[in-house]
């Protein structure tokens, strides 16, 4: 069952509790975020953390990853998160660049 399939994580971050904020970046697969993203969510706690999601797509945009990431880290900040379309991604560092603006990232 796909809904229950978890793979191994490669690598594991030692010092989480050190990161305020946390990019999350994937590719929407088949209007769902990988499996090994659901890894990485469960592996560690997200608690009072900023999430920063992006994603790349073929048409579909988030579909429903952004309802599941509030489902599964409500003790994080979910800020607004940028889609990009798989024809736009080499084009897309402007959209890249105001995106982080308009949510603080810029320094």
């Amino acid at each position: 069952n796909r809904g229950n399939s978890r793979p191994a994580l490669s690598s594991h971050l030692e010092n989480m509790q050190d990161y305020d904020v946390v990019f999350l970046g994937f590719p929407n697969w088949h209007f769902d975020m990988p499996m090994a993203i659901y890894s990485f969510l469960e592996e560690y706690d997200f608690s009072d953390k900023k999430i920063v999601p992006f994603c790349t797509h073929g048409g579909s945009r988030f579909s429903s990853a952004i309802r599941t990431l509030e489902e599964k880290l409500p003790d994080a900040v979910l800020l607004d998160g940028l889609a990009v379309s798989e024809r736009n991604v080499t084009s897309a560092q402007d959209d890249v660049e105001k995106w982080l603006d308009e949510i603080g990232m810029l320094e």
